[in-house]
């Protein structure tokens, strides 16, 4: 409960930073969020000073949840900066974003062990907060101030929109992966592979890695071309699903499983990840756009809430029924299930790509046919 309240939290604070973020403003929203989380990031050093029992299990929560919409103010705000000075970007600028979040993924883990067999249980929390807290003068100093009027739309008009509900229910997939991973693929490679613990974590290092490589690039590709980025978001998830699929691998496949097809499979999934996740938030927006919503820091936003919001749902959903799982059915078939949820969301959104494509062409075939009729109408009277 202490490890879930963090995503719903995360959930709740989106929503709301995301609806008011012209009025607190950017800067000082991004700029209130690092403070608070480098500041709580320090409590957590400090936790086991707390005495025992209630107390203590009280205080992790509160600076649990601090932490959470600290976090959310943060990674809302810096979203929604990037997507403004950036409008003809969004989708490099969000990659190569992603690129910095594998990466403390990436050394994460190695370091805060380190730190932690070295000095103890205090010093990589506390060394952390404090590079946390010297980054708040240095974005207040070279962070731009983006002045905007509050838009008329909220995020329930937002997510009704069918476009936005598929896309949101991909984001949802995606993050739900990632947090199944977590708690089952260290037990399932432990008891498997008889591997020492301090190799498990270098087998992550195939999904952190091949995530930070590519993010950016596809960011790029989507951005330059487009006409593909709904396509790499389709095929990114249908890729994701075969990978949960062959990560066991399933036992209806009736494939050996083998130490050096999972982290084969955990680099490809990486990458198709990052094919769909990097192209979500610039399709969001485009949307939005098309639906009437203004260019502005306000509808950005609105997007940034909503994507935070919905990473949270399968940040809270994918470790909680993956260990539940687990236990109840094993890794191989519980990271079936999971591939069934990425291949369920590449379908539908998929087959409404297709419908859409073909709503536009027969609207164009319509509005062609019109145009040549009213210029017959407009000839007729000169030829008699």
């Amino acid at each position: 409960m202490i490890f879930g309240c963090y995503a719903l939290f995360n959930l709740l604070a989106s929503l709301v930073f995301g609806k008011y973020l012209v009025h607190i403003g950017a800067k000082f929203m991004f700029v209130a969020g690092m403070f608070v989380s480098g500041g709580v990031t320090v409590l957590f050093g400090v936790l086991d000073q707390v005495p025992e029992g209630p107390v203590f299990i009280a205080m992790c929560f509160l600076v649990r949840i601090i932490d959470a919409i600290s976090f959310a103010a943060a990674i809302t705000a810096s979203s929604s900066i990037l997507a403004k000075a950036f409008p003809n970007n969004v989708a490099t600028v969000m990659g190569s974003l992603e690129t910095f979040s594998g990466l403390g993924l990436v050394l994460g883990p190695p370091l805060g062990g380190f730190l932690y067999q070295s000095f103890g249980y205090e010093v990589p929390f506390i060394l952390l907060g404090c590079i946390v807290l010297l980054m708040v003068p240095l974005n207040m100093c070279i962070l731009p101030n983006y002045e905007s009027d509050p838009g008329k739309h909220s995020f329930w008009k937002l997510i009704i929109l069918p476009k936005v509900a598929f896309i949101s229910f991909v984001i949802t997939s995606l993050s739900s992966g990632f947090g199944f991973l977590d708690p089952t693929l260290s037990l399932f490679v432990l008891e498997k592979f008889n591997l020492p613990a301090g190799y498990v974590g270098l087998v992550f290092l195939g999904l952190a890695l091949s995530y930070t490589i590519s993010s950016p690039l596809v960011g790029l590709l989507s951005d330059e071309m487009p006409h593909l980025r709904k396509w790499l978001l389709v095929f990114g998830n249908l890729i994701t699903a075969g990978c949960y699929m062959l990560l066991g691998p399933a036992p209806f496949l009736h494939i050996k499983s083998q130490l050096w097809l999972l982290v084969l499979i955990l680099v490809i999934n990486g990458i198709s990840a990052a094919m769909s996740l990097i192209s979500t938030f610039p399709e969001i927006l485009s949307c939005a756009h098309e639906n009437g919503f203004e260019e502005g820091l306000s509808t950005v936003g609105l997007v940034s809430g909503l994507f935070g919001a919905m990473w949270s749902v399968g940040a809270f959903v994918g470790p909680t029924l993956g260990g539940f799982l687990y236990e109840k059915i094993g890794f191989e078939w519980a990271a079936a299930l999971q591939g069934l949820w990425a291949l369920t969301s590449g379908l539908v959104m998929g087959l409404f790509y297709l419908l859409e494509h073909s709503r536009r062409r027969r609207r164009s075939k319509l509005q062609n046919s019109l145009g040549t009729e009213e210029e017959r109408t407009a000839l007729l009277p000169d030829e008699t």
